[in-house]
């Protein structure tokens, strides 16, 4: 997205080396040892965007999209008219006067730009959350066209950067794309993102799926799971876009980049939110204008060999309690977190807090297994949970509740 001030949300690898901590579902990273094991991945901005490449590239069909193969322009031509330019008017804020006659003052406000696509015929368009959030005017340009339409959020879900606006639009001007499905997607399969980078619309890119169940942060603090990673190129601007395989069809919204250097561009590595998890809050989104996701209420480091050997823990795998939120519904069935705090490879780990070996009797090797289970459930699930505390095994029934706005609000709810 391009405006005066961009959210910069952090980015971690599901392939947490040693762990990662979750509130209610939310992977947050344990800073020490996941930037010295895992690769702490920090995004140059919460956007993921596409800029230029040759029109005519092949893209291959795969065994995954099923379809008959395209070229880059075929697919640009199929779905070009479908891809929305988004601008989102800012509200100044107001700060503390300095006048001497007490006006608020006003800093900021100006326009945002983003990406989005048309999902049927009565005008519904899928974007970032990040893209719209704050915005007091929200305007679209649909395919080549340079007519501005004036579109409403329906609805939005902060924890996986999604928002369904309604565009005001004449029907022949609206043209849906087809959504696929991302759990179809393999790594080396073709892709074609399609966009707005630093507002040149209409701009495409290819490439391929260059990895796959990668895990993000949303703006929010909260983690979003099997994500696609893709070498097409994605840069600011382009949040919200479509990211499409080789049969034409959307597998994935473009919203978050890598970058290196301190360059703020693209640097091969962009990371679309699978579209089989939006897919599934698109009703949500229409009846309620929100969509619920479980909580759980702890923070954890997930065991390894080593990490068992160096704080000499009972279990080899596993996830060790580090703070289970007050009041919340771990709290409430008697999980117990971390009390004495030790440094380990320079980072902080709280020791003494139970270890999570199972949950409805299958193991649980990680902290990323734990975040996938409460990603899948719904607020007043239960979870059994089997516990280890000071070598004796214990068991509690943890009921879900929703999960709150922000990691903050969750790890504050006192």
């Amino acid at each position: 997205m391009n405006e005066t001030s961009e959210h910069k949300p952090r980015k971690s690898s599901s392939r947490s080396f040693f762990a990662a901590a979750l509130l209610g579902g939310a992977v947050v990273a344990v800073f020490g040892l996941i930037a010295i094991s895992a690769g702490w991945i920090k995004s140059d901005g919460g956007t993921t965007t596409t800029v230029a490449a040759p029109m005519t590239a092949p893209v291959s069909s795969s065994s995954s999209d099923g379809g008959e193969a395209n070229t880059v322009n075929e697919i640009y031509r199929q779905d070009g008219d479908g891809v929305a330019f988004i601008s989102a008017e800012m509200p100044a804020s107001e700060s503390q006067s300095f006048s001497p006659f007490g006006e608020p003052e006003s800093e900021g406000g100006g326009t945002a730009t983003g990406s989005g696509f048309v999902i049927d015929d009565e005008g519904h368009v899928l974007t970032n959350n990040h893209v719209v959030e704050g915005a007091s005017k929200i305007t679209v340009k649909l395919g080549d066209s340079e007519t501005s339409h004036s579109a409403e959020v329906v609805g939005t879900d902060p924890a996986t950067d999604v928002a369904l606006l309604k565009v005001d639009a004449p029907a022949d001007q609206l043209h849906p794309l087809t959504l696929g499905r991302s759990a179809q997607m393999e790594v080396g399969d073709p892709v074609v993102a399609i966009g707005n980078p630093f507002g040149l619309d209409r701009t495409v890119t290819s490439g391929i799926v260059s990895a796959l169940q990668r895990e993000i942060q949303a703006p929010n603090g909260f983690s979003i799971t099997n994500v696609i990673q893709t070498d097409a190129a994605i840069n600011p601007g382009n949040s919200g876009g479509p990211l499409i395989n080789g049969a034409g069809e959307v597998i994935g919204i473009n919203s978050q980049i890598e970058t290196g250097g301190g360059s703020s561009g693209n640097v091969g590595i962009g990371f679309a939110i699978p579209i089989d998890t939006v897919k599934a809050e698109i009703d949500q989104l229409m009846k309620t204008g929100e969509v619920e996701h479980a909580f759980l209420g702890i923070s954890g480091v997930s065991i390894t060999p080593e990490l068992a050997q160096a704080v000499n823990l009972p279990a080899k795998e596993g996830v060790l309690v580090q703070e289970v939120v007050k009041d919340g519904p771990s709290d409430k069935a008697g999980v117990v977190g971390g009390k004495t705090t030790a440094t380990i490879g320079g980072a902080e780990i709280n020791l003494g807090g139970d270890i999570v070996t199972e949950i409805d009797g299958k193991k649980v090797a990680d902290m990323e297994e734990i975040v996938a289970i409460v990603n899948e459930a719904e607020p007043g699930d239960s979870l059994e949970l089997t516990l280890l505390r000071g070598g004796a095994e214990k068991s509690a029934t943890v009921t879900l509740a929703d999960r709150p706005d922000s990691v903050e609000e969750g790890s504050q709810s006192e």
